[in-house]
Protein backbone atom coordinates (compact mmCIF):
# COMPACT_ATOMS: atom_id res chain seq x y z
CA UNK A 1 0.00 0.00 0.00
CA UNK A 2 2.79 2.79 1.04
CA UNK A 3 5.60 0.55 -0.59
CA UNK A 4 6.87 -1.55 2.23
CA UNK A 5 10.66 -1.52 0.32
CA UNK A 6 11.06 2.36 0.56
CA UNK A 7 11.61 3.90 3.76
CA UNK A 8 8.87 6.58 4.05
CA UNK A 9 6.90 2.71 3.79
CA UNK A 10 8.52 1.73 6.43
CA UNK A 11 8.19 5.19 8.32
CA UNK A 12 4.17 5.45 7.40
CA UNK A 13 3.74 1.84 8.60
CA UNK A 14 5.31 2.10 11.82
CA UNK A 15 3.08 4.88 12.73
CA UNK A 16 0.02 3.26 11.69
CA UNK A 17 1.21 0.50 13.99
CA UNK A 18 1.76 3.21 16.57
CA UNK A 19 -1.53 4.66 16.32
CA UNK A 20 -3.33 1.75 16.97
CA UNK A 21 -1.69 0.97 20.20
CA UNK A 22 -3.85 3.13 22.68
CA UNK A 23 -1.44 3.07 25.56
CA UNK A 24 1.53 4.71 23.24
CA UNK A 25 -0.45 7.60 21.52
CA UNK A 26 -1.66 8.67 25.30
CA UNK A 27 2.16 8.78 26.16
CA UNK A 28 3.25 11.09 23.95
CA UNK A 29 0.06 12.78 24.18
CA UNK A 30 0.91 13.47 27.75
CA UNK A 31 4.52 14.09 27.11
CA UNK A 32 3.73 17.31 24.73
CA UNK A 33 0.10 18.18 26.06
CA UNK A 34 -1.95 17.41 23.39
CA UNK A 35 -5.29 15.74 23.10
CA UNK A 36 -6.05 12.36 21.37
CA UNK A 37 -6.86 13.82 18.04
CA UNK A 38 -3.83 16.46 18.13
CA UNK A 39 -1.74 13.51 18.91
CA UNK A 40 -2.50 11.36 16.13
CA UNK A 41 -2.18 14.44 13.49
CA UNK A 42 0.82 15.32 14.61
CA UNK A 43 1.81 11.38 13.97
CA UNK A 44 0.94 11.35 11.26
CA UNK A 45 2.38 14.60 9.81
CA UNK A 46 6.17 13.56 11.10
CA UNK A 47 5.48 10.59 9.20
CA UNK A 48 4.46 11.82 5.63
CA UNK A 49 6.94 14.96 5.91
CA UNK A 50 4.26 16.85 3.68
CA UNK A 51 0.80 16.32 3.24
CA UNK A 52 -2.64 17.61 2.87
CA UNK A 53 -5.49 17.22 5.07
CA UNK A 54 -7.20 14.17 3.02
CA UNK A 55 -4.35 12.41 3.40
CA UNK A 56 -3.72 12.90 7.02
CA UNK A 57 -7.29 12.03 7.43
CA UNK A 58 -7.26 8.61 6.25
CA UNK A 59 -3.38 8.30 7.82
CA UNK A 60 -4.35 9.47 11.57
CA UNK A 61 -7.96 7.82 11.33
CA UNK A 62 -9.40 11.51 12.45
CA UNK A 63 -12.57 12.13 10.92
CA UNK A 64 -11.83 14.38 8.13
CA UNK A 65 -14.46 16.85 9.17
CA UNK A 66 -12.36 17.55 12.26
CA UNK A 67 -8.88 17.37 10.40
CA UNK A 68 -9.22 20.90 9.43
CA UNK A 69 -9.80 22.09 12.65
CA UNK A 70 -6.87 20.28 14.36
CA UNK A 71 -4.45 21.16 11.97
CA UNK A 72 -5.30 24.74 12.54
CA UNK A 73 -5.05 23.91 16.51
CA UNK A 74 -1.78 22.41 15.74
CA UNK A 75 -0.61 25.15 13.84
CA UNK A 76 -1.40 27.82 16.52
CA UNK A 77 0.52 25.22 19.29
CA UNK A 78 3.37 25.00 17.07
CA UNK A 79 3.29 21.40 15.90
CA UNK A 80 2.14 22.19 12.28
CA UNK A 81 2.84 24.51 9.58
CA UNK A 82 0.81 25.41 6.80
CA UNK A 83 2.84 25.72 3.40
CA UNK A 84 1.53 28.00 0.75
CA UNK A 85 -0.09 27.14 -2.56
CA UNK A 86 -2.59 25.18 -4.01
CA UNK A 87 -3.84 22.40 -2.49
CA UNK A 88 -3.32 23.41 0.80
CA UNK A 89 -0.35 21.26 2.19
CA UNK A 90 0.87 21.08 5.70
CA UNK A 91 3.89 20.15 7.41
CA UNK A 92 5.08 18.92 10.96
CA UNK A 93 6.89 20.50 12.98
CA UNK A 94 10.54 18.97 13.96
CA UNK A 95 10.51 17.13 17.68
CA UNK A 96 13.57 18.44 19.42
CA UNK A 97 12.49 21.70 18.26
CA UNK A 98 9.00 21.40 20.16
CA UNK A 99 10.67 19.83 23.23
CA UNK A 100 13.16 22.39 23.68
CA UNK A 101 10.75 25.14 23.20
CA UNK A 102 8.01 23.59 25.63
CA UNK A 103 10.50 23.47 28.28
CA UNK A 104 11.34 27.32 27.89
CA UNK A 105 8.08 28.13 28.15
CA UNK A 106 7.69 25.66 31.22
CA UNK A 107 10.59 27.72 32.88
CA UNK A 108 9.78 31.21 31.83
CA UNK A 109 5.86 30.43 33.51
CA UNK A 110 7.66 29.09 36.52
CA UNK A 111 9.58 32.03 36.95
CA UNK A 112 7.13 34.53 36.45
CA UNK A 113 4.78 32.02 39.40
CA UNK A 114 7.70 32.88 41.94
CA UNK A 115 8.03 36.38 40.82
CA UNK A 116 4.80 36.53 41.24
CA UNK A 117 4.25 35.06 45.03
CA UNK A 118 7.41 36.57 45.74
CA UNK A 119 5.58 39.91 45.45
CA UNK A 120 2.75 38.90 47.33
CA UNK A 121 4.17 39.14 50.54
CA UNK A 122 4.52 42.88 50.37
CA UNK A 123 0.59 43.29 49.32
CA UNK A 124 -1.99 44.54 51.80
CA UNK A 125 -3.86 41.44 52.04
CA UNK A 126 -0.43 39.00 53.17
CA UNK A 127 -0.17 41.07 55.91
CA UNK A 128 -3.34 40.62 57.22
CA UNK A 129 -3.33 37.03 56.33
CA UNK A 130 0.00 36.79 58.66
CA UNK A 131 -1.96 38.81 61.48
CA UNK A 132 -4.91 36.73 61.58
CA UNK A 133 -2.31 33.44 61.58
CA UNK A 134 -0.84 34.84 64.17
CA UNK A 135 -3.74 36.14 66.22
CA UNK A 136 -5.13 32.82 66.18
CA UNK A 137 -3.10 30.41 67.33
CA UNK A 138 -2.32 32.70 70.67
CA UNK A 139 -5.66 32.27 71.85
CA UNK A 140 -7.12 29.56 72.89
CA UNK A 141 -4.31 26.92 71.94
CA UNK A 142 -0.92 27.31 70.73
CA UNK A 143 0.17 25.83 68.07
CA UNK A 144 3.24 24.49 70.06
CA UNK A 145 0.78 22.75 72.22
CA UNK A 146 -0.15 20.29 69.53
CA UNK A 147 0.67 17.99 67.77
CA UNK A 148 0.91 18.47 63.66
CA UNK A 149 0.62 16.05 60.10
CA UNK A 150 2.20 16.67 57.89
CA UNK A 151 1.19 14.61 54.52
CA UNK A 152 3.12 14.71 51.07
CA UNK A 153 6.77 15.00 50.47
CA UNK A 154 6.52 19.07 49.41
CA UNK A 155 5.39 19.34 53.80
CA UNK A 156 8.20 17.02 54.84
CA UNK A 157 10.94 18.61 53.04
CA UNK A 158 9.18 21.92 53.83
CA UNK A 159 9.85 21.13 57.42
CA UNK A 160 13.30 20.28 56.46
CA UNK A 161 13.92 23.44 54.76
CA UNK A 162 13.14 25.18 57.75
CA UNK A 163 15.48 23.10 59.97
CA UNK A 164 18.59 25.35 59.77
CA UNK A 165 17.17 28.67 61.12
CA UNK A 166 15.22 26.74 63.73
CA UNK A 167 17.99 24.83 65.61
CA UNK A 168 19.97 25.95 68.02
CA UNK A 169 21.88 23.36 69.46
CA UNK A 170 21.49 19.34 67.68
CA UNK A 171 19.63 17.81 64.87
CA UNK A 172 19.48 14.07 65.27
CA UNK A 173 18.30 12.14 62.02
CA UNK A 174 17.03 8.78 61.78
CA UNK A 175 16.34 7.69 58.15
CA UNK A 176 16.24 6.01 54.85
CA UNK A 177 19.35 5.96 52.88
CA UNK A 178 17.60 5.87 49.66
CA UNK A 179 15.13 8.60 50.64
CA UNK A 180 17.94 10.75 51.44
CA UNK A 181 19.42 10.38 48.02
CA UNK A 182 16.28 10.80 46.10
CA UNK A 183 15.88 14.32 48.28
CA UNK A 184 19.74 14.93 48.33
CA UNK A 185 19.35 18.42 47.63
CA UNK A 186 17.08 19.90 50.11
CA UNK A 187 18.99 17.59 52.59
CA UNK A 188 22.45 18.90 51.92
CA UNK A 189 21.84 22.18 51.76
CA UNK A 190 19.91 22.01 55.25
CA UNK A 191 23.06 19.56 56.61
CA UNK A 192 25.59 22.70 54.75
CA UNK A 193 23.92 25.45 56.79
CA UNK A 194 23.94 23.36 59.97
CA UNK A 195 27.47 22.69 59.65
CA UNK A 196 28.39 26.49 59.16
CA UNK A 197 25.94 27.44 62.39
CA UNK A 198 28.50 24.83 64.18
CA UNK A 199 25.27 22.57 65.29
CA UNK A 200 26.01 19.51 66.43
CA UNK A 201 24.56 16.91 63.77
CA UNK A 202 23.89 13.05 64.77
CA UNK A 203 22.47 11.26 61.31
CA UNK A 204 22.50 7.10 61.34
CA UNK A 205 21.02 6.11 58.01
CA UNK A 206 19.82 2.36 57.31
CA UNK A 207 20.01 0.46 53.67
CA UNK A 208 22.56 -0.45 51.04
CA UNK A 209 25.77 0.03 52.67
CA UNK A 210 27.46 1.35 49.54
CA UNK A 211 24.51 4.15 49.20
CA UNK A 212 25.72 5.14 52.46
CA UNK A 213 28.92 5.92 51.68
CA UNK A 214 27.88 7.85 48.98
CA UNK A 215 25.80 9.72 51.38
CA UNK A 216 28.99 9.93 53.60
CA UNK A 217 31.03 11.76 51.17
CA UNK A 218 28.12 14.38 49.64
CA UNK A 219 27.03 15.11 52.42
CA UNK A 220 30.49 15.82 54.09
CA UNK A 221 29.36 14.12 57.48
CA UNK A 222 30.25 10.96 59.70
CA UNK A 223 27.04 8.77 58.88
CA UNK A 224 26.58 5.56 61.31
CA UNK A 225 24.66 2.50 59.94
CA UNK A 226 21.91 1.05 61.44
CA UNK A 227 19.98 -2.00 61.20
CA UNK A 228 16.68 -0.34 61.97
CA UNK A 229 13.26 0.92 60.13
CA UNK A 230 12.01 3.88 61.54
CA UNK A 231 12.41 7.40 60.31
CA UNK A 232 12.34 10.38 62.87
CA UNK A 233 14.32 14.22 63.10
CA UNK A 234 14.79 15.28 66.51
CA UNK A 235 15.30 18.99 66.83
CA UNK A 236 17.06 20.46 69.93
CA UNK A 237 15.65 17.55 72.23
CA UNK A 238 12.30 19.39 72.37
CA UNK A 239 10.74 18.36 68.77
CA UNK A 240 10.20 15.38 66.93
CA UNK A 241 9.56 14.87 63.54
CA UNK A 242 8.25 11.26 63.40
CA UNK A 243 7.15 9.47 59.65
CA UNK A 244 4.40 7.00 59.52
CA UNK A 245 3.84 4.37 57.11
CA UNK A 246 3.11 5.69 53.84
CA UNK A 247 -0.60 5.70 52.70
CA UNK A 248 -0.89 5.04 49.28
CA UNK A 249 2.57 6.05 48.34
CA UNK A 250 2.03 9.28 50.06
CA UNK A 251 4.61 9.92 52.78
CA UNK A 252 2.97 10.57 56.26
CA UNK A 253 4.85 12.64 59.40
CA UNK A 254 3.62 13.66 62.88
CA UNK A 255 5.64 16.45 64.31
CA UNK A 256 5.67 16.36 68.28
CA UNK A 257 6.63 19.57 70.13
CA UNK A 258 7.43 18.46 73.60
CA UNK A 259 10.33 18.65 75.82
CA UNK A 260 9.98 15.48 77.74
CA UNK A 261 9.47 12.99 74.46
CA UNK A 262 12.10 14.28 72.44
CA UNK A 263 14.29 13.96 75.43
CA UNK A 264 13.36 10.78 76.21
CA UNK A 265 13.35 9.55 73.19
CA UNK A 266 16.30 10.69 72.31
CA UNK A 267 18.21 8.94 75.29
CA UNK A 268 16.68 5.61 74.08
CA UNK A 269 17.73 5.84 70.63
CA UNK A 270 21.60 6.84 71.91
CA UNK A 271 21.05 3.88 74.38
CA UNK A 272 20.21 1.76 71.41
CA UNK A 273 23.23 2.46 69.64
CA UNK A 274 25.41 1.95 72.72
CA UNK A 275 25.86 5.59 74.02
Amino acid sequence: MFGKDSVSGKVILGVIQMLVKPEIVDRIKDYFGLNIYETKVWLALLSKGVASAGDIAKLSRVPRSRTYDVLETLEKKGFAIEKLGKPIMYMGVKPRGILERLKTNVKKEADERIDFLSNIRETEEFVTLEKMYHSGIEEPVKKEDLPLSLKGRDSIYGYIKEIPEKTSREIIICHDASEIKSGIKIFKKAMDSLRKSNINIKITLFGDEKLIEELESTLDLKIKRIDANAKFIIKDRKEVLFYLSAVQGEEHAILINSEFFAKAFSDIFELSLGK
